[in-house]
């Protein structure tokens, strides 16, 4: 590490200027500051400085517009660039442009000195050349927050846009896995290639090889002429494999193929054709249980899973929703809606849900609100009355919020003692409490593994024959397709 370097700070907050130059002074690195741009130039230009840190707004210039002055002038100079402006296209032009590193405000000191080592130690091949690419608008981005969970997304999307490397997103349903995968590519290399998006929990299990492959004229019954798959459909684009938990074990193997070799034939089909796609994939099970279950080809998740990004539940971001709320009154409004806003109380009474559907849920609500109510500003009594309205569907009780399986056991236990006040329920409670669990519990793993009652016996972590059993003991009726 060379402590003896010179580090060039460019930042108009006088207060991160003292706290930048204490903190890397300690460590015997010389820092010298500047509140503009003009001066940060100057230095660089009389060949100052190992290392730049600078903001984005200054009073005299933009960071990110002097960032490729510095790297044609200077390529070896390392760039860290800080922002207040938190989004994600704030880290993929810091990325395109060359910087180093991009930290959002506000930074985390220990984590600036750890980026500053890193920048002075690592060899400069790391560092590429400035490229110039065309900007998307702001208002076109496709993710909205600033949080500290989105900054840490912002900030590898924009590592992975100049790459080809497969992607495995995780998250609950609604927290908007589609969106990073386009995200990825409308702002990476393949951009003027297709996107092509596949959800395997949509498509019949049987049709799902010949949608991802093709097939040929002749392949099965009904195959009238040759239908071009997915694959050929995203050549030189991106292919998004959603709920990827959900192929089936013969298209985990030919996608796996298509991975090791990068080729693939269409149903019926002899001649290889040469896959020229970035494979995105999401899902919002478990993979790692799934393999545990023998569902899903362990070779196969390590194939797809080269770069994982998890994306956080809303409940997880809450810091977001009035971001989110604005964007999507905007969208409304773009669509013939009047223009609305939420009151103090309404915006904390949405901070306050639990959001089991994630943002997509609080996108419906938010149309939903600009759609039925007329006051220009909506108060929590309309937000509370929607949000129970979505929760309860007609004739039954509304859950608290949040509620686990626990509680919910105990609120319906509790309706055998109520319902023999002054006395107890008659004897045998346990075993018919157990009935009353096993039952549904058996006949959903069956549907789930479509009646294959190997997999719902791994499924439910029990013997096949022991499962086989209860069937008959719980006069379970095992229906066409179960087997």
């Amino acid at each position: 590490m060379n402590t003896s370097a010179t580090i060039l700070v460019a930042d108009d907050d006088r207060a991160i200027r003292t706290v930048l130059g204490q903190a890397l002074g300690r460590l015997g690195y010389e820092v010298k500051s500047t509140g503009n741009a003009a001066t940060l130039w100057r230095w660089v230009e009389d060949g100052e400085g190992d290392l730049v840190i600078t903001d984005v707004v200054m009073p005299d210039e933009n960071g990110l517009d002097l960032l490729p002055r510095i790297k044609k002038l200077r390529p070896e100079l390392r760039v860290v660039v800080m922002s207040a402006q938190n989004t994600l296209l704030t880290a993929v032009k810091a990325t395109e442009r060359g910087a180093f590193e991009y930290l959002p405000k506000p930074f985390d000191l220990r984590e600036l000195v750890r980026t500053v080592q890193r920048a002075l130690a690592e060899p400069t091949a790391r560092n590429g050349a400035a490229h110039a690419e065309a900007e998307p608008d702001e208002g076109s981005l496709p993710l909205i927050g600033r949080s500290a969970a989105m900054q840490d997304i912002y900030r590898v999307l924009a590592r992975l846009m100049g790459t080809d490397l497969t992607v495995m997103i995780s998250g609950e349903s609604g927290t908007g896995k589609e969106l990073v995968a386009r995200a990825l590519h409308d702002y990476g290399k393949r951009r003027s290639g297709p996107f092509v998006a596949i959800n395997m929990a949509a498509i019949p299990r049987e049709l799902i090889e010949s949608e991802l492959f093709g097939h040929e004229r002749g392949a099965f019954t009904g195959a009238t002429q040759r239908n071009a798959g997915r694959f050929e459909q995203a050549q030189a684009g991106t292919l998004f494999l959603d709920e990827i938990g959900d192929m089936p074990p013969d298209a985990q193997t030919r996608l796996l193929r298509v991975l090791q070799q990068g080729e693939y034939t269409t149903v019926g089909g002899r001649t290889p054709i040469r896959a020229d796609v970035r494979i995105i994939a999401a899902t919002h099970r478990d993979l790692r249980q799934l393999i545990r279950q023998g569902l899903f080809r362990e070779d196969l998740f390590y194939r797809l899973n080269v770069v994982p990004i998890r994306l956080p539940p809303l409940r997880e971001r809450t810091e977001d929703i009035p971001a989110l709320v604005r964007h999507f009154f905007t969208l409304a409004h773009g669509e013939g809606l009047p223009l609305k806003s939420l009151d103090v109380a309404a915006m904390e009474r949405l901070k306050a849900h639990r959001w089991p559907g994630n943002v997509r849920e609080l996108e419906n609500l938010v149309r939903r609100l600009a759609a039925l109510y007329a006051q220009e500003v909506i108060g929590a009594e309309a937000v509370t009355g929607e949000l129970t309205e979505a929760a309860t569907p007609a004739g039954t009780v509304e859950a608290p919020a949040g509620e686990g399986l626990s509680n919910a056991a105990e609120r319906h236990l509790r309706d055998y003692f109520d319902a023999h006040k002054g006395g107890l329920p008659p004897a045998g409670l346990y075993d018919r409490v157990l009935r009353e669990v096993e039952r549904p519990l058996i006949t959903l793993s069956l549907g789930a593994t479509r009646g294959n009652q190997v997999k719902a016996a791994q499924l439910l972590g029990l013997n096949r024959n022991t499962l086989r059993k209860k069937i008959r003991e719980l006069d379970i009726e095992v229906s066409r397709g179960l087997k």
